[in-house]
């Protein structure tokens, strides 16, 4: 299988990963209005399955080191694949949350207060579990993201009329959504061997991981989607009847290529976190709260109704993500 050997390859990869979770929504945002977003996320949960088979049989399973797909999944204890699977059910039930409130409030407030404290959950547990990197310098990039999640709640705040109401619902999902979305990852981790070239006996190689998660994150949405398709918080409800009837061609090949961007950038975090440690890949891939912030602002007008004065706390925002991803790459040097 294809094994990531150097720190600056590993930093490359994050950062893709960054691009990657960060855009992904994108595609939900740009399917028909009549296409909610829980009959979206059916597709979205395919490419995100389909990507996950394709890379376990190409690079994983080629090379001379460590075991191939086949092979390590076979030799694998039931609490390892357990331990992966739960992983994707406890992010599917984060990540149903977060399209929630995009739908709710916007991608602009959704990542960087949803995904932004998942970022500091997540790598505070990751350091706990695998302490690689300078804590001072991690932690004060953390310090410095949670600094822009509180600008980006203030900058929605000051936006008027209906759209303020619906902060108060849009922060408290978002929250419940970075607290599940940062323990997902230790989990995940916790599955995977230390040893890459030769693998534990028992223990799943990444691409293993990521199948496995990929799975849980499938199988899941027949409970989390599922009931948000009974229970809205928002629009209508639907059936699984809709999802045949209503979508478009392009509706579904929107959604499968959302599952595919998003498993891309999920993949690379996994495959560089041999290297970079636990907590500064899962924190360098979380940072892209700052991309959806961009997609949000300046693609998709989501402050367009709030006051100029808005512009400062944006800005604030942008400046401290920046700050706290630089501190994370250098935490490992």
């Amino acid at each position: 299988m294809l094994i990531i050997e150097s720190y600056s390859t590993a930093v490359i990869m994050c950062i893709v990963t960054m691009i990657c979770w960060g855009s992904w929504a994108n595609t939900m945002k740009m399917t028909s209005k009549s296409w909610v977003f829980q009959l979206y996320y059916w597709d979205y949960s395919i490419g995100v399955v389909v990507f996950s088979l394709l890379l376990a049989f190409t690079f994983g399973s080629r090379g001379a080191e460590g075991r191939s797909f086949v092979n390590d999944i076979t030799q694998a204890n039931s609490g390892n694949l357990g331990a992966a699977l739960l992983a994707g059910v406890i992010f599917n039930l984060s990540n149903v949350l977060l399209v929630t409130v995009i739908e709710i409030a916007g991608m602009a407030i959704a990542f960087p207060i949803g995904v932004g404290l998942a970022l500091v959950i997540g790598v505070i547990s990751g350091y706990i579990t695998n302490p690689v990197g300078n804590a001072f310098i991690l932690f004060c990039g953390l310090a410095s993201v949670i600094v822009a999640i509180v600008m980006d709640g203030v900058a929605y705040s000051k936006i008027p009329g209906d759209k303020k109401k619906s902060l108060v619902k849009g922060i408290a999902i978002s929250i419940f959504t970075g607290i599940f979305m940062g323990f997902f990852y230790p989990i995940l981790v916790s599955s995977i061997s230390t040893n890459l070239a030769t693998p534990e006996t028992g223990k799943l190689t990444p691409y293993t991981a990521i199948v496995m998660f990929s799975l849980g994150l499938f199988f899941s949405s027949f409970i989390w989607d599922f009931y948000l398709m009974k229970k809205p918080v928002t629009s209508r409800i639907v059936s699984f009847s809709d999802y045949f009837k209503t979508g478009t061609v392009r509706d579904h090949l929107l959604g499968i290529g959302g599952g595919l961007v998003w498993c891309t950038g999920f993949s690379l975090m996994t495959l560089a976190g041999h290297q970079a440690g636990t907590a500064i890949s899962y924190g360098l891939g979380q940072c892209a709260t700052m991309i959806a912030a961009f997609w949000g602002v300046f693609i998709w007008k989501e402050f367009e109704a709030a006051p100029k004065s808005v512009n400062k706390f944006l800005l604030a925002m942008f400046l401290f993500y920046f700050s706290g991803l630089s501190l994370l790459i250098l935490a490992k040097n």
